[in-house]
């Protein structure tokens, strides 16, 4: 489980039109977070699936400025 200290976040699992991304996340207006979990995969797999999304947050890469092929390779 992933503790983020001072952020809120919330999963919800989205029926996403193919399996070409496994969840996304975004930030929200008002600072908290939505992990959006592609519902096309196993449910055993969404925990997984979330933790990578957190750590996007975690390691802040809406704003370090580094290539999305990078972020998602790391």
């Amino acid at each position: 489980m992933i503790m983020i200290e001072g952020a809120d976040f919330f999963i919800y699992p989205v029926d996403f039109p193919n399996t070409a991304n496994k969840g996304a996340v975004m930030l929200n207006e008002d600072g908290t977070y939505s992990v959006y979990i592609n519902s096309r995969y196993p449910a055993c797999q969404w925990p997984g699936i979330a933790e990578h999304e957190l750590r996007h947050v975690i390691r802040d890469d809406f704003y370090n400025g580094l290539d999305i092929r990078f972020i998602e390779s790391a």
